[in-house]
C-alpha cells in the first residue's frame, strides 16, 4: 500500500488495512552465536499514535546486538528474557525514509529522511517512538547516519552531560577503536581536551588521525601502570578492575564505566562486575565513578546532527553488509574485532 506524502491518515490506514503487510527481518528464536540468526518474512510493524513509521534504508551494528543475540551476561536475561529474547528482530540503530506518522507526533512529516535509534532496526521497516528519531545530518549518506545514533549517543552523554568535559582537560579513553570511541575522540577534541586514546596496534594511525593527542597501543604499553593522570576516563572495555582505573585519575576525576564490548560470552555478569564493584565504592570516594547509561532522545540526536554537519564528527565504517548478511556481519564484529562501525545497507 503507498502512503500519500501530506497525510496524517496514512499511519490509521496502516493500523486498519495494511497491518499484514509483510517485510523481511533478521530474526532469533534462541540466544547462541550468530548461527541463531535468520532472515524471516515478518508482520510489518504498525505505528502506535507516538510512533513513526521508517522505511530502513541503513542500519548499524553495535555491542549491544551481540549482547541481546547471546543473552550475555546471563544476569540481563532477566530483562532480556529468561529461557529466549523477549524481542525477536534485532538490530538498534537506523537511517531511512518516514513512510507512516502516528496521529499525536510532531515534528516529523511522511517522506522525512531521519535517523534514531529503534529496537529492530535490523528489517525493512522499523518503528520508532518520536523522542527516537530527528533528522539525518544533511551531506551523509543513509549508511554514514546510521552509523551514529547508540554508539555517538553514549559518547555524548558520557563526555557531555556526566563528566562535564571542559577546555583543557585531560581525557583518556579506553577502546578508542571501537564504535563509542571513535566518536568520543572526536567529541572530547570537539569539547577542547587533550586526549588519550587506547587500542591495538592495527588501530594506532586510525584513532590517529580522529584528533587524538596521544595514542596507547595496549599490547605495548599498559595504561593503569604507568604516572599519567587524567580527569576523566571513559572506559568501553572493561578489561582492568576498578582500582586500576581509579590509579590514573586525578583525586576529583570521573571514570565513566559502560557495559563493555564483545567477549567470548557464558558470563555470568560480564562487565556488570564493575558495576557492582561502583557501587559498593563510589559513595566512599572523592572521584566520581559513573555508569553510562545511553538513552535515545530526538534532542541528543539534533545535537549529533548539528555537530556531523559543523564537521566536529564523522562516522567511521569499517565495512557494510547486506540484510541478508547480517549473521557475517556479527560473526566479523566478534571475531575479527571491528574497528569503529558495521554498517548493514537495507
Amino acid at each position: 500500500m503507498t502512503l500519500p506524502l501530506g497525510s496524517r491518515v496514512a499511519a490509521s490506514a496502516v493500523r486498519e488495512g495494511g497491518g499484514r503487510d509483510e517485510m523481511k527481518a533478521v530474526t532469533q528464536d534462541a540466544y547462541g552465536s550468530a548461527d541463531v540468526l535468520k532472515v524471516s518474512d515478518i508482520d510489518k510493524p504498525v505505528p502506535t499514535a507516538r510512533q513513526v513509521l521508517v522505511r530502513v534504508h541503513a542500519s548499524s551494528l553495535n555491542a549491544y546486538d551481540w549482547h541481546f543475540m547471546h543473552g550475555d551476561p546471563k544476569l540481563a536475561r532477566a530483562t532480556f528474557g529468561l529461557s529466549r529474547p523477549k524481542l525477536k528482530v534485532r538490530g538498534r540503530d537506523f537511517a531511512g525514509r518516514v513512510e507512516a506518522v502516528g496521529s499525536e507526533v510532531k515534528g516529523i512529516s511522511l517522506g522525512d529522511e531521519v535517523y534514531g535509534e529503534a529496537d529492530g532496526a535490523f528489517a525493512e521497516y522499523v518503528c520508532a517512538a518520536e523522542d527516537s528519531v530527528a533528522r539525518k545530518p544533511a551531506g551523509l549518506t543513509f549508511e554514514q547516519a546510521a552509523a551514529i545514533p547508540l554508539a555517538a549517543n553514549t559518547a555524548l552523554i558520557g563526555l557531555r552531560d556526566l563528566a562535564r568535559l571542559a577546555p583543557g582537560q585531560t581525557v583518556l579513553i579506553n577502546g578508542a577503536s571501537g564504535g563509542v570511541g571513535t566518536f568520543a575522540v572526536q567529541l572530547a577534541k570537539a569539547y577542547g581536551a587533550e586526549v588519550t586514546a587506547v587500542c591495538r596496534t592495527r588501530n594506532v594511525e586510525m584513532v590517529a588521525s580522529l584528533g587524538a593527542d596521544h595514542v596507547i597501543d595496549y599490547t605495548q604499553e599498559n595504561f593503569t601502570l604507568g604516572d599519567k593522570r587524567y580527569d576523566v576516563v571513559l572506559d568501553l572495555v572493561g578489561n582492568h578492575s576498578l582500582s586500576a582505573f581509579r590509579r590514573v585519575l586525578t583525586p576529583t576525576g570521573t571514570l565513566l564505566l559502560s557495559g563493555g564490548g564483545v567477549y567470548e560470552g557464558g558470563s555470568l555478569v560480564g562487565p556488570m562486575g564493575l558495576f557492582i564493584k561502583r557501587r559498593l565504592v563510589a559513595p566512599f570516594v572523592r572521584q566520581r565513578l559513573l555508569e553510562l547509561p545511553a538513552v535515545a532522545s530526538r534532542e541528543n540526536l539534533t545535537a549529533l546532527c548539528e555537530l556531523a554537519e559543523a564537521g566536529k564528527i564523522a562516522p567511521v565504517i569499517d565495512r557494510t553488509y547486506a540484510l541478508s548478511e547480517v549473521p557475517d556481519a556479527m560473526r566479523y564484529l566478534v571475531k575479527e574485532h571491528a574497528r569503529a562501525k558495521v554498517v548493514i545497507t537495507v
